[in-house]
Protein backbone atom coordinates (compact mmCIF):
# COMPACT_ATOMS: atom_id res chain seq x y z
CA UNK A 1 0.00 0.00 0.00
CA UNK A 2 3.28 2.46 -0.11
CA UNK A 3 6.39 2.35 -1.36
CA UNK A 4 9.23 4.80 -1.16
CA UNK A 5 12.33 4.75 -3.49
CA UNK A 6 15.01 7.58 -3.29
CA UNK A 7 16.21 8.09 -6.34
CA UNK A 8 18.71 11.23 -5.62
CA UNK A 9 20.67 11.69 -2.80
CA UNK A 10 22.93 15.00 -2.20
CA UNK A 11 24.78 14.80 1.47
CA UNK A 12 21.86 14.29 3.43
CA UNK A 13 19.17 15.72 0.85
CA UNK A 14 17.44 13.46 -1.01
CA UNK A 15 14.66 12.98 -3.66
CA UNK A 16 12.29 10.03 -3.64
CA UNK A 17 8.95 8.47 -5.10
CA UNK A 18 6.24 7.90 -2.48
CA UNK A 19 3.74 4.92 -4.13
CA UNK A 20 0.04 5.57 -2.29
CA UNK A 21 -2.83 3.94 -3.25
CA UNK A 22 -3.99 6.91 -4.87
CA UNK A 23 -1.10 7.91 -6.70
CA UNK A 24 2.68 9.01 -6.67
CA UNK A 25 4.14 11.85 -4.76
CA UNK A 26 7.48 13.67 -5.58
CA UNK A 27 9.55 14.17 -2.33
CA UNK A 28 9.99 16.48 -1.01
CA UNK A 29 6.61 16.87 -1.16
CA UNK A 30 4.62 20.18 0.65
CA UNK A 31 1.46 18.84 1.31
CA UNK A 32 -1.66 21.99 0.91
CA UNK A 33 -3.79 22.14 3.80
CA UNK A 34 -7.19 21.10 3.87
CA UNK A 35 -8.50 20.82 6.85
CA UNK A 36 -12.19 20.21 6.38
CA UNK A 37 -11.70 18.52 2.71
CA UNK A 38 -11.15 21.38 0.81
CA UNK A 39 -7.95 24.10 0.53
CA UNK A 40 -10.45 27.27 1.46
CA UNK A 41 -11.65 28.75 -1.98
CA UNK A 42 -10.01 26.45 -4.53
CA UNK A 43 -11.50 24.08 -6.59
CA UNK A 44 -9.85 20.23 -6.71
CA UNK A 45 -8.75 21.69 -10.86
CA UNK A 46 -7.43 24.86 -9.84
CA UNK A 47 -5.23 22.53 -7.11
CA UNK A 48 -3.84 19.93 -10.18
CA UNK A 49 -3.35 23.29 -12.08
CA UNK A 50 -1.07 24.45 -9.43
CA UNK A 51 1.04 21.21 -8.88
CA UNK A 52 -0.68 19.70 -5.86
CA UNK A 53 -0.01 16.05 -5.88
CA UNK A 54 -1.53 15.37 -1.99
CA UNK A 55 -3.51 17.15 0.74
CA UNK A 56 -3.67 17.00 4.05
CA UNK A 57 -7.11 17.12 5.68
CA UNK A 58 -7.84 16.40 9.37
CA UNK A 59 -9.70 13.73 11.06
CA UNK A 60 -10.79 15.75 14.52
CA UNK A 61 -12.60 18.30 12.14
CA UNK A 62 -14.17 16.12 9.78
CA UNK A 63 -14.92 13.72 13.08
CA UNK A 64 -17.27 16.75 14.40
CA UNK A 65 -18.78 17.64 11.22
CA UNK A 66 -20.08 16.26 9.10
CA UNK A 67 -19.78 13.31 10.75
CA UNK A 68 -17.02 10.34 9.75
CA UNK A 69 -20.18 8.55 9.14
CA UNK A 70 -21.78 10.44 6.46
CA UNK A 71 -18.26 10.46 4.49
CA UNK A 72 -17.98 6.69 5.06
CA UNK A 73 -21.35 6.41 3.62
CA UNK A 74 -19.98 8.92 0.59
CA UNK A 75 -17.62 5.94 -0.24
CA UNK A 76 -15.02 7.51 1.79
CA UNK A 77 -13.12 11.00 1.89
CA UNK A 78 -11.80 11.10 -1.62
CA UNK A 79 -15.08 10.21 -3.36
CA UNK A 80 -17.00 12.86 -0.69
CA UNK A 81 -14.94 15.84 -1.83
CA UNK A 82 -14.41 14.68 -5.16
CA UNK A 83 -10.11 13.90 -4.78
CA UNK A 84 -8.55 11.66 -6.80
CA UNK A 85 -5.22 11.89 -6.04
CA UNK A 86 -3.42 11.11 -2.17
CA UNK A 87 -4.79 12.49 1.28
CA UNK A 88 -2.96 12.21 4.32
CA UNK A 89 -5.15 12.55 7.50
CA UNK A 90 -3.96 14.11 10.68
CA UNK A 91 -5.14 12.34 14.23
CA UNK A 92 -6.46 15.33 15.66
CA UNK A 93 -4.37 15.23 19.11
CA UNK A 94 -2.69 18.82 17.80
CA UNK A 95 -5.89 20.20 17.51
CA UNK A 96 -7.45 18.98 20.70
CA UNK A 97 -4.21 20.74 22.19
CA UNK A 98 -4.48 23.92 20.53
CA UNK A 99 -8.61 24.40 19.54
CA UNK A 100 -10.22 22.62 22.65
CA UNK A 101 -11.35 23.81 26.35
CA UNK A 102 -11.76 21.85 29.24
CA UNK A 103 -9.44 19.24 28.18
CA UNK A 104 -8.96 16.07 30.47
CA UNK A 105 -6.26 14.03 29.53
CA UNK A 106 -5.97 10.10 30.83
CA UNK A 107 -3.99 7.27 29.54
CA UNK A 108 -7.82 5.99 27.32
CA UNK A 109 -7.62 9.46 25.80
CA UNK A 110 -8.88 13.09 25.46
CA UNK A 111 -12.48 14.18 26.87
CA UNK A 112 -13.47 18.14 25.80
CA UNK A 113 -15.73 20.26 24.85
CA UNK A 114 -16.58 20.63 21.21
CA UNK A 115 -15.90 23.97 19.75
CA UNK A 116 -18.79 24.11 17.78
CA UNK A 117 -21.70 23.42 20.21
CA UNK A 118 -20.21 22.64 23.21
CA UNK A 119 -21.23 18.88 23.44
CA UNK A 120 -18.89 16.58 25.31
CA UNK A 121 -16.31 14.19 23.43
CA UNK A 122 -14.28 12.03 23.55
CA UNK A 123 -11.07 11.30 21.40
CA UNK A 124 -9.12 8.01 22.08
CA UNK A 125 -6.42 6.39 19.96
CA UNK A 126 -8.79 3.63 18.69
CA UNK A 127 -11.38 6.06 17.30
CA UNK A 128 -8.78 8.97 15.90
CA UNK A 129 -7.86 5.65 13.97
CA UNK A 130 -11.45 4.15 13.24
CA UNK A 131 -12.23 7.31 11.67
CA UNK A 132 -9.39 7.64 9.46
CA UNK A 133 -9.76 4.39 8.31
CA UNK A 134 -13.11 5.49 7.86
CA UNK A 135 -12.34 8.36 5.72
CA UNK A 136 -9.88 6.14 3.80
CA UNK A 137 -6.58 8.09 4.27
CA UNK A 138 -3.55 7.25 2.34
CA UNK A 139 -1.65 8.21 4.90
CA UNK A 140 -2.95 8.12 8.87
CA UNK A 141 -1.16 9.29 11.22
CA UNK A 142 -0.88 8.03 15.21
CA UNK A 143 -2.82 10.18 17.82
CA UNK A 144 -0.34 11.86 20.00
CA UNK A 145 -0.34 14.66 22.67
CA UNK A 146 1.40 17.55 21.72
CA UNK A 147 3.42 19.23 24.52
CA UNK A 148 3.41 22.83 24.78
CA UNK A 149 6.35 25.24 24.90
CA UNK A 150 7.70 25.42 27.03
CA UNK A 151 7.33 22.45 29.44
CA UNK A 152 9.34 20.84 32.35
CA UNK A 153 11.91 18.01 31.23
CA UNK A 154 9.76 15.92 33.59
CA UNK A 155 6.34 16.57 32.13
CA UNK A 156 7.83 16.29 28.51
CA UNK A 157 8.87 12.88 29.78
CA UNK A 158 5.11 11.65 30.79
CA UNK A 159 3.72 13.53 27.84
CA UNK A 160 6.21 11.36 25.22
CA UNK A 161 5.50 8.56 27.62
CA UNK A 162 1.56 8.95 27.16
CA UNK A 163 2.11 9.67 23.16
CA UNK A 164 4.01 5.95 22.98
CA UNK A 165 1.42 4.63 24.40
CA UNK A 166 -1.34 5.90 22.31
CA UNK A 167 0.75 5.02 19.49
CA UNK A 168 0.71 1.56 20.47
CA UNK A 169 -2.61 1.38 21.08
CA UNK A 170 -3.19 2.82 17.76
CA UNK A 171 -0.77 0.93 15.54
CA UNK A 172 -3.12 -1.86 17.25
CA UNK A 173 -6.64 -0.77 15.94
CA UNK A 174 -4.79 -0.12 12.80
CA UNK A 175 -3.61 -3.58 12.25
CA UNK A 176 -1.69 -2.72 8.86
CA UNK A 177 -5.00 -1.77 7.37
CA UNK A 178 -3.68 1.43 6.02
CA UNK A 179 -0.32 3.67 5.93
CA UNK A 180 0.27 4.94 9.12
CA UNK A 181 2.89 7.27 10.34
CA UNK A 182 4.51 7.35 13.91
CA UNK A 183 4.97 10.38 15.59
CA UNK A 184 8.85 11.25 17.69
CA UNK A 185 8.00 13.37 20.78
CA UNK A 186 10.25 14.45 23.67
CA UNK A 187 9.44 18.17 23.31
CA UNK A 188 13.17 20.20 23.07
CA UNK A 189 14.61 17.56 24.84
CA UNK A 190 16.91 15.47 22.40
CA UNK A 191 17.80 12.47 24.67
CA UNK A 192 13.83 11.99 25.14
CA UNK A 193 13.45 12.22 21.38
CA UNK A 194 15.55 9.36 20.55
CA UNK A 195 13.59 7.70 23.42
CA UNK A 196 11.05 8.42 21.39
CA UNK A 197 12.16 6.90 18.19
CA UNK A 198 13.28 4.03 19.19
CA UNK A 199 10.03 2.79 20.84
CA UNK A 200 8.44 3.62 17.80
CA UNK A 201 10.53 1.85 15.47
CA UNK A 202 9.54 -1.43 17.55
CA UNK A 203 5.74 -0.84 15.79
CA UNK A 204 7.52 -0.89 12.19
CA UNK A 205 5.38 2.38 10.74
CA UNK A 206 5.02 3.31 7.23
CA UNK A 207 7.04 6.32 7.84
CA UNK A 208 8.13 8.55 11.11
CA UNK A 209 7.29 12.66 11.88
CA UNK A 210 8.86 14.56 14.33
CA UNK A 211 5.86 16.41 15.95
CA UNK A 212 5.66 19.05 18.85
CA UNK A 213 7.85 21.26 17.02
CA UNK A 214 6.37 25.21 15.83
CA UNK A 215 4.50 25.80 19.24
CA UNK A 216 6.56 28.51 19.89
CA UNK A 217 9.90 27.38 20.44
CA UNK A 218 12.64 29.56 19.36
CA UNK A 219 13.95 28.69 15.76
CA UNK A 220 17.30 27.69 16.47
CA UNK A 221 16.01 25.27 19.25
CA UNK A 222 13.52 24.09 16.54
CA UNK A 223 16.60 23.84 13.83
CA UNK A 224 19.04 21.80 16.67
CA UNK A 225 15.83 19.26 17.11
CA UNK A 226 15.62 18.91 13.36
CA UNK A 227 18.98 18.38 12.87
CA UNK A 228 20.16 16.25 15.75
CA UNK A 229 16.74 13.87 14.58
CA UNK A 230 16.16 13.95 10.78
CA UNK A 231 19.01 12.21 10.17
CA UNK A 232 18.43 9.12 12.75
CA UNK A 233 15.00 8.46 11.32
CA UNK A 234 14.35 5.17 9.27
CA UNK A 235 16.37 6.08 5.78
CA UNK A 236 13.86 4.07 3.92
CA UNK A 237 10.85 5.02 5.06
CA UNK A 238 9.31 8.59 4.60
CA UNK A 239 10.36 11.35 7.00
CA UNK A 240 7.73 14.22 7.69
CA UNK A 241 8.07 17.15 9.55
CA UNK A 242 5.24 18.55 10.81
CA UNK A 243 3.59 22.22 11.00
CA UNK A 244 6.67 23.78 9.55
CA UNK A 245 6.44 25.61 6.10
CA UNK A 246 8.37 29.08 5.93
CA UNK A 247 10.74 28.46 2.37
CA UNK A 248 13.82 28.80 4.38
CA UNK A 249 12.85 26.25 7.32
CA UNK A 250 11.81 23.99 4.55
CA UNK A 251 14.85 24.40 3.08
CA UNK A 252 17.41 24.11 6.05
CA UNK A 253 15.32 20.54 7.29
CA UNK A 254 15.26 18.81 3.02
CA UNK A 255 19.47 19.56 4.10
CA UNK A 256 19.10 17.01 6.59
CA UNK A 257 17.09 14.61 5.13
CA UNK A 258 13.50 15.60 5.78
CA UNK A 259 11.10 14.66 2.78
CA UNK A 260 7.22 15.50 3.39
CA UNK A 261 5.84 18.99 5.09
CA UNK A 262 2.61 20.56 5.58
CA UNK A 263 2.07 24.64 7.24
CA UNK A 264 -1.24 26.83 6.75
CA UNK A 265 1.51 29.57 5.69
CA UNK A 266 0.78 30.04 2.33
CA UNK A 267 -3.13 29.83 2.39
CA UNK A 268 -3.55 31.42 5.29
CA UNK A 269 -1.55 34.13 4.22
CA UNK A 270 -2.99 34.84 0.75
CA UNK A 271 -6.05 35.34 2.74
CA UNK A 272 -4.61 37.95 4.09
CA UNK A 273 -2.81 39.62 1.73
CA UNK A 274 0.56 38.62 2.21
CA UNK A 275 1.93 36.97 -1.23
CA UNK A 276 5.09 34.85 -1.69
CA UNK A 277 7.51 35.45 -5.02
CA UNK A 278 11.13 34.53 -6.14
CA UNK A 279 12.11 38.07 -4.69
CA UNK A 280 10.42 38.02 -1.20
CA UNK A 281 7.00 38.43 0.80
CA UNK A 282 4.58 41.24 -0.65
CA UNK A 283 2.01 42.78 1.02
CA UNK A 284 -1.02 43.60 -1.60
CA UNK A 285 -2.37 45.72 1.02
CA UNK A 286 0.72 48.21 0.52
CA UNK A 287 -0.74 52.19 -0.45
CA UNK A 288 2.47 51.69 -3.13
CA UNK A 289 0.47 49.14 -5.25
CA UNK A 290 -2.69 50.90 -5.48
CA UNK A 291 -1.70 51.68 -9.16
CA UNK A 292 0.94 48.52 -10.04
CA UNK A 293 -0.16 47.14 -13.18
CA UNK A 294 2.55 44.79 -12.37
CA UNK A 295 2.23 40.81 -11.85
CA UNK A 296 2.53 39.43 -8.35
CA UNK A 297 5.89 38.14 -9.84
CA UNK A 298 6.95 38.72 -13.95
CA UNK A 299 7.90 35.03 -13.65
CA UNK A 300 5.00 33.01 -12.07
CA UNK A 301 3.54 30.79 -13.89
CA UNK A 302 0.23 30.74 -11.76
CA UNK A 303 -3.57 31.87 -13.41
CA UNK A 304 -2.95 35.11 -11.03
CA UNK A 305 -0.02 36.26 -12.40
CA UNK A 306 -0.82 35.60 -15.83
CA UNK A 307 -4.20 37.28 -15.86
CA UNK A 308 -3.91 39.91 -13.18
CA UNK A 309 -2.38 42.60 -12.34
CA UNK A 310 -1.36 43.99 -8.27
CA UNK A 311 -3.19 46.83 -8.94
CA UNK A 312 -6.24 44.67 -9.44
CA UNK A 313 -5.95 41.88 -6.79
CA UNK A 314 -5.81 45.01 -4.32
CA UNK A 315 -8.69 46.91 -5.58
CA UNK A 316 -10.19 43.61 -4.82
CA UNK A 317 -9.05 43.06 -1.76
CA UNK A 318 -9.53 46.40 -0.45
CA UNK A 319 -13.17 45.18 -1.73
CA UNK A 320 -13.58 43.03 0.29
CA UNK A 321 -13.84 40.29 -2.69
CA UNK A 322 -13.73 36.75 -2.25
CA UNK A 323 -12.34 36.74 -5.68
CA UNK A 324 -8.98 37.94 -4.38
CA UNK A 325 -8.46 35.12 -1.44
CA UNK A 326 -8.70 33.05 -4.59
CA UNK A 327 -6.58 34.46 -6.81
CA UNK A 328 -4.52 35.32 -4.15
CA UNK A 329 -4.23 31.40 -2.51
CA UNK A 330 -3.74 30.31 -6.21
CA UNK A 331 -0.75 32.14 -6.21
CA UNK A 332 0.61 31.20 -3.08
CA UNK A 333 -0.27 27.52 -3.44
CA UNK A 334 1.96 27.64 -7.10
CA UNK A 335 4.68 29.30 -5.35
CA UNK A 336 5.18 26.43 -2.83
CA UNK A 337 4.73 23.29 -5.43
CA UNK A 338 7.07 25.21 -7.78
CA UNK A 339 9.36 25.52 -4.71
CA UNK A 340 9.47 22.39 -3.98
CA UNK A 341 10.42 21.26 -7.63
CA UNK A 342 13.31 23.54 -7.30
CA UNK A 343 14.73 21.99 -4.13
CA UNK A 344 14.19 18.57 -6.00
CA UNK A 345 16.03 19.89 -9.01
CA UNK A 346 18.69 21.75 -7.19
CA UNK A 347 19.28 17.99 -5.18
CA UNK A 348 19.34 16.23 -8.48
CA UNK A 349 22.25 18.66 -9.27
CA UNK A 350 24.24 18.72 -6.17
CA UNK A 351 22.93 22.95 -6.14
CA UNK A 352 20.82 22.88 -2.95
CA UNK A 353 23.61 24.81 -0.99
CA UNK A 354 23.44 27.62 -3.83
CA UNK A 355 19.77 27.30 -3.88
CA UNK A 356 19.73 27.92 0.34
CA UNK A 357 22.28 30.53 -0.14
CA UNK A 358 20.04 32.80 -2.64
CA UNK A 359 16.77 32.30 -0.54
CA UNK A 360 18.67 33.25 2.76
CA UNK A 361 19.34 36.68 1.02
CA UNK A 362 15.12 36.65 0.14
CA UNK A 363 13.65 35.10 3.23
CA UNK A 364 16.11 35.15 6.23
CA UNK A 365 14.30 37.34 8.27
CA UNK A 366 10.61 35.89 7.45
Amino acid sequence: MINFNVTHESDEARVGKLKLKHGMIDTPSFMTIGTYGSVKSLTNQELIDSGVQIILCNAYHLMLRPDRSIIKKSGGLHKFINWDKPILTDSGGYQVFSLSNHTKVSRKGVEFKSPINGDKIFLSPQKSIETQLDLGSDIMMVFDECTPYPSSKYDTEKSMELSLYWAELSNQTNNNAAPLFGIVQGGMYKDLREISLKELMKNNFDGYALGGLSVGEPKNIRNEIIEHMAPKLPKEKPRYLMGVGKPLDILYAVEKGIDMFDCVIPTRNARNGQLFTKHGVLNIRNQKYISDLERIDSSCGCFTCKNYSRAYIRHLDKCNDILAARLMTIHNVYFYQEFMENIREAIKQNKLNKLINNIETIYLNI
